[in-house]
């Protein structure tokens, strides 16, 4: 028995959807009514992290767990750790980010990814922890004004960032729960195969859109205040730190897992864009 966590959003999603065919899947979900993977063996257990019954529920009887989690201020890993480690469970795999590894990188979000590796790393299970680049669905952002205007809005356009798909992330993570012997004890940074900047991925829309689009640089203060609609003031000021970091290159870096775990290449953004089309045209 696997249990998948963050089943519901971008990564999570994915790997029920693979590894329900053939492995016998407990999801757990704060809203189990918008799990979607089915299979011979799914079973969905309604809970959140801080409710240690229903993480009693779901880890009951599991070897292996992906764990999501997206808190600032709650201590989620810490929790679902003491109850998979109670429960029996022999194998975390993580979702972190690779800013951890950057000693650069010392906003909010990354610290606190490392406080939750920390936390799977001494939990006395065996780990594995999936570093990934930014998710070229992040660019789903873009979609609106893709759609109404022609236009890519983003700030610093030529800032390079190595962005990975989220379905190579999926499989890597589908890998390692179902690999035992093989990855434990391993952190793995997974990346595209190439360092693209918003104003070449707005170039690639455009090609798999088949029409054209105009990139916009937005400033710093234009960027503040867009985030400032959408995030609490420290989430939003660690994007901006984030930000920076990628205009000085601290995000062209590339890494070989994706092939390593998978056994092909990582996706390019153009894939991506060309799989995507629908989210970006008219009427969608």
């Amino acid at each position: 028995m696997i249990v998948v966590t963050g089943a519901t959003g971008t990564v999570g999603g994915e790997v029920a959807r693979l590894l329900a065919p053939a492995h016998p899947l407990r999801v757990l979900a704060r809203r189990p009514e918008r799990v979607t993977v089915t299979g011979p063996a799914v079973e969905v257990v309604g809970g959140e992290y801080a409710d240690r019954d229903s993480l009693d529920r779901a880890l009951k009887g599991v070897r292996a767990a992906f764990l999501v989690t997206g808190s600032i201020g709650e201590p989620d890993d810490v929790r679902f750790v003491e109850a998979a480690r109670a429960a029996g469970v022999r194998h975390l795999v993580k979702l972190s980010a690779l800013a951890v590894t950057d000693p650069d990188a010392d906003d909010l979000i990354t610290r606190r990814q490392r406080e939750n590796e920390a936390a799977v790393r001494e939990s006395g299970l065996a780990w594995t922890l999936l570093r990934p680049r930014a998710f070229m669905t992040n660019t789903l952002s873009w979609a609106r004004s893709v759609r109404d205007e022609g236009v890519v809005r983003a700030l610093y356009g030529d800032a390079p960032n190595a962005t990975v798909d989220p379905r190579d992330i999926a499989e890597a993570a589908a890998r390692a729960l179902t690999e035992p012997g093989a990855h434990e004890g391993r952190a793995y940074a997974l990346s595209g195969p190439a360092a693209i900047t918003a104003a070449e991925q707005t170039a690639l829309l455009a090609d798999a859109l088949g029409k054209p689009l105009r990139f916009e640089e937005l400033g710093p203060e234009r960027a503040r205040a867009a985030l400032l609609a959408r995030y609490p003031q420290p989430v939003a000021e660690a994007l901006l730190h984030s930000a920076e970091r990628q205009r000085a290159g601290a995000k062209a870096g590339v890494s070989p897992a994706v092939q390593e775990l998978t056994g092909r290449p990582a996706r390019a953004y153009a894939e991506w864009a060309r799989d995507h089309v629908a989210a970006f045209a008219r009427g969608t």
